[in-house]
């Protein structure tokens, strides 16, 4: 396993973390957004549809997509006002 991938699992966990707590605190619908978010993180899903569909996101792309988000998220999301970030 690449250190690449083993960045993209925790990637993935942390989105898979941010969506239960949104649908355990805030809403339903964000909580699935960052559900289906942290699927593309997810490395065995990108090969799968990299050999079917021939679509690669580019790993620049997925750290640019993480950033943004992780700093939506935690700046200035409903997490962000309920826990006080």
């Amino acid at each position: 396993m690449e250190l690449k991938d083993i960045f993209f699992y925790f990637l993935m966990l942390i989105f898979i973390m941010l969506g239960i707590m949104n649908i355990i605190e805030v809403r339903i619908y964000p909580g699935i957004a960052y559900l289906i978010i942290s699927l593309i993180y997810c490395p065995p899903l990108g090969n799968i549809l990299q050999r079917y569909l021939a679509i690669k996101v580019p790993y620049w792309l997925k750290i640019i997509i993480a950033f943004i988000v992780l700093w939506g998220t935690l700046a200035v999301g409903d997490l962000a006002e309920l826990h006080g970030f």
